[in-house]
């Protein structure tokens, strides 16, 4: 290796000493004192990748800023980019394309102020594409065999040689030890990755490189320009096709949840703006009415008697979110989810044509085995399809990996369902304590919020929190389990592996985010008996006796456990992905700041960022969704979710661009034409969120019971709610009261005396003294008649307007289609042009001299039957 003055050299070179060879990729090492076995390791594995034709540069520690890390180049020249193209069907231009695009959109001024400059958004012509073939490189467009194959190309081929390439000695038997995977956990080498461009916030001294990564940060990557649409193309081209899929998907997202967010924000207004024809808050606020109604204790002993006008501030903020505009709204999300995913699904067979992933299908990765897998199974038997020896698991091994990996989630999920089960407990337990507490608390007094710090409140709230600190902590332990346990299955491809981990990270995060939302919605004050017959959680011995809604509903309650929980992990999760990887950047690179520029090369630059990982994109699929969950299971208690995630997904969208561009090491590139697993969650998703926003307005809401009593048990015949809540609530004998169930005096009111004989209670059954006595009445069962039926209606309505428009959307746009199919046929007619034209210079170059006729051999067809088929 030649010497060279390192202060000649660019800081940003991405070039070989030489300044000719690309730096496709870049290893790092530092030698320790125990390193005799690493540097054996290193000795081989870099013999092995120069045998398969990797061309290699050492700099020394001497070279790098601190005195101790090697940096071990890659260069692959063309003959191994080309050998390995070909083994990975990698599809490379052969002609410009030439199909005229005609899908100018009407009023395309309008969209100005959003757009980017041509050469951001379409940074390469469009071309026709075909898999390449080394023996027929001259029937590709090769300009410049150096510029050939993109960056992101050059890294994705030389990342698929570094995971299997071995470091033993072919004298050793050890045939598992392969892959730069095992060299980074064992410590041989400390880092592998390709190499940003340049730096982000300026352009690159070599006029050589491309710059992209400085066109991502000015054009998309700040928050300045959070109005603007994504370079699609341009991260595609920079960081391959499955992050430019998670973006696009991301971006359309949120274009969707503009016009979900305008419809809840509206439906907030009209609850807003209906405020003073709340009969039921009137009468609740009123001291006639809800003054002079006496309610029962809500808890045993410390909970004394109450009057129902104390719950006035909580009926008004109800009627917020429980009105008409909820039940509107639930149907409109049920409609807005399946065409979100029906537009996603045309958009993505869009951007499949447009980045040369027609044909691109997961049975390819088949033949991509995981390294692991290789290395892990040491049985081999034929494939039917190739009719070649390959590495396989054994059924009985796989059953027995299965069965104890399905164990560790479910004790996982049983931990967690066992974790709610103790917040639900915390909430029966300290409710009497708050009673009893903020009974004469000076927090009564303020003027302004006094009458909002209720026991139900302070509960609620510090239940809510409790919860999501669990949530967060159960994450942080479950991540490592769920890839322990992936990783023991050993799947046979990486798109396999994914899809294992997604499932079991979707299902646990599912329980862990949901569970205390299903609580509330379905199970809070369902099941509480009355005051003659309590129910309790773990049976009267636990003295925990099931929490009672306020007459106001429990619907603000699941808002307020919906907004503590969904807010509070957006606002987490933004902290965690920007600032964590911001300080420990900026720490590992304290010392390097004070260095010249000329000294920090860019190999440093991006050792100092942050790892991206090969499961980085999985974290970001997994919150948005559960945000996606959040929106569509549980809108109908908060019609301003969709407004709060749009907020949110804004700042995500560029959040993600930021540290992408700025924060983390280049990735290597990889290639997605789909969402993969995630499709088919979200897909679920949006059928489950039917049947539980039918649910919520049914039993949750008290839409139900206000519509039977206007129109079924009004007296007087108006349609109005006058006389509703004394209707709703039904009476009890205090006389009958049990001893264990009875306040204790010192926690009765001031007002309380012995001429009070009777309590309300939420309920509809007989008074005392009545032949049926608290057993519940007609109009019990008129109700829940009528909320069976809404949830029926709904739900059919809902789930036949979903598969109508599923079916009047078809799947990929006809223009699409038409394009695809004109350019199969190109492909096919040029292909077959290319093979005859070869054949004619063939056989006049080999054929008799005398002989001057054309030969038949190649007849002209003025179409070809095999090409028929295309259109």
């Amino acid at each position: 290796m030649s010497a060279i003055d390192k202060q000649q050299q660019s800081k940003d070179s991405v070039f070989f000493r030489d300044g000719v060879r690309r730096i496709d990729f870049v290893l790092s090492y530092v030698d320790d004192k125990d390193g005799e076995r690493k540097q054996e390791r290193r000795k081989v594995y870099e013999a092995n990748l120069m045998k398969v034709g990797l061309e290699l540069e050492t700099e020394d520690k001497s070279e790098s800023e601190d005195g101790k890390t090697y940096f071990v180049k890659i260069h692959a020249p063309w003959e191994v980019l080309a050998t390995y193209a070909d083994v990975l069907k990698i599809k490379v231009p052969f002609k410009v394309n030439d199909i005229p695009d005609n899908s100018e959109m009407p009023m395309n001024w309008l969209s100005t102020p959003f757009r980017l400059p041509e050469h951001i958004m379409h940074p390469e012509p469009d071309f026709f594409t075909a898999p390449f073939n080394k023996s027929k490189s001259d029937f590709f467009l090769i300009d410049d065999k150096d510029t050939f194959f993109p960056p992101s190309t050059r890294n994705r081929i030389v990342y698929y040689i570094l995971s299997r390439c071995s470091y033993f000695r072919d004298e050793c038997a050890e045939k598992d030890k392969k892959g730069i995977k095992r060299l980074l956990n064992n410590g041989t080498y400390t880092a592998a990755f390709p190499l940003h461009d340049c730096r982000y916030w300026t352009r690159s001294k070599d006029l050589n490189c491309e710059s992209e990564r400085y066109n991502l940060y000015k054009h998309w990557a700040r928050f300045l320009y959070f109005f603007k649409e994504q370079p699609l193309d341009l991260i595609r081209k920079y960081y391959g096709e499955k992050i430019g899929i998670y973006f696009a998907w991301l971006g359309f997202y949120t274009e969707m949840l503009l016009f979900a967010a305008i419809v809840g924000t509206i439906c907030f207004i009209y609850g807003f703006l209906t405020y003073d024809d709340n009969q039921w808050s009137k009468e609740i606020c009123s001291e006639e009415i809800g003054g002079s109604i006496v309610m029962c204790p809500l808890c045993d002993k410390k909970c004394g008697y109450w009057k129902l006008n104390t719950t006035c501030n909580s009926s008004w903020q109800s009627h917020l979110f429980d009105n008409v505009g909820t039940v509107f709204f639930a149907i409109f999300m049920g409609i807005w989810v399946t065409l979100f995913l029906e537009f996603w699904k045309r958009r993505q067979a869009r951007l499949e044509y447009e980045w040369d992933l027609v044909d691109f299908e997961e049975e390819q990765q088949q033949l991509q085995l995981r390294p692991e897998y290789e290395s892990k199974c040491t049985n081999r038997k034929k494939n039917r399809i190739t009719q070649e020896m390959e590495p396989y698991l054994p059924v009985t091994t796989k059953c027995a990996r299965m069965c104890l990996s399905g164990a560790t989630v479910l004790f996982w999920i049983s931990l967690i369902i066992a974790c709610i089960i103790g917040v639900i407990a915390y909430r029966l337990a300290v409710y009497a304590a708050f009673a009893s507490i903020m009974k004469d608390s000076p927090t009564n007094n303020l003027q302004v919020v006094g009458p909002y710090i209720t026991p139900q409140l302070a509960t609620s709230v510090t239940a809510s929190c409790i919860n999501f600190v669990i949530i967060m902590i159960l994450n942080l332990m479950y991540e490592r389990v769920a890839v322990w346990i992936t990783d023991m299955e050993i799947p046979k491809t990486h798109l396999e592996y994914e899809n294992k981990l997604t499932v079991k990270m979707f299902l646990f995060q599912f329980v862990n985010y949901y569970s205390s939302c299903f609580y509330v919605a379905f199970f809070k004050g369902k099941f509480v008996g009355y005051p003659g017959d309590y129910a309790y959680m773990f049976g009267k011995w636990s003295n925990l006796r099931n929490e009672e809604c306020d007459p106001g509903g429990c619907l603000i309650e699941l808002t307020t456990q919906l907004v503590i929980v969904m807010t509070g992990k957006q606002v987490w999760g933004n902290i965690q992905e920007a600032l964590v990887p911001w300080l420990m950047n900026w720490w590992g690179s304290r010392k390097a700041r004070s260095h010249p520029e000329s000294l920090y090369s860019r190999w440093e630059q991006d050792h100092d960022l942050q790892g991206f990982g090969q499961l980085g994109l999985f974290y970001e699929y997994l919150e948005m969704v559960i945000q996606f969950g959040f929106i569509t299971l549980f809108v109908a208690s908060f019609p301003l979710a969709p407004l709060l995630a749009l907020i949110n997904n804004i700042i995500e969208v560029r959040v993600d661009a930021w540290k992408l561009t700025t924060q983390f090491r280049r990735p290597v590139a990889a290639k997605a034409h789909s969402l993969g697993a995630w499709e088919e969650i979200l897909s679920g998703i949006a059928i489950l969120s039917v049947v539980t926003n039918a649910f919520i307005v049914a039993f949750t809401s008290d839409m139900i019971p206000r519509l039977v009593y206007m129109y079924a048990y009004q007296i007087g015949g108006k349609m109005s709610m006058e006389g509703y809540i004394n209707n709703s609530l039904s009476v009890f004998n205090i006389s009958e009261f049990k001893l264990e169930n009875k306040p204790d005096d010192e926690e009765n009111p001031s007002w309380f005396d012995s001429s009070i004989t009777t309590c309300r209670y939420r309920d509809y059954r007989y008074p005392p003294g009545h032949e049926k006595q608290y057993t519940h009445t007609m109009q019990f069962w008129h109700i829940l008649a009528a909320k069976l039926a809404f949830i029926i209606i709904m739900e059919h309505v809902v789930f036949s307007v979903k598969f109508f428009v599923a079916w009047m959307i078809p799947d990929v746009p006809s223009d699409v289609k038409a394009r695809v199919k004109r350019e199969r046929y190109l492909v096919q007619e040029y292909l077959h042009n290319y093979e005859v034209e070869k054949l004619k210079i063939q056989l006049s170059q080999n054929g008799n001299k005398e002989c001057t006729c054309t030969p038949m051999i190649y007849p002209s067809f003025p179409t070809h039957e095999v090409l028929s088929e295309c259109l």
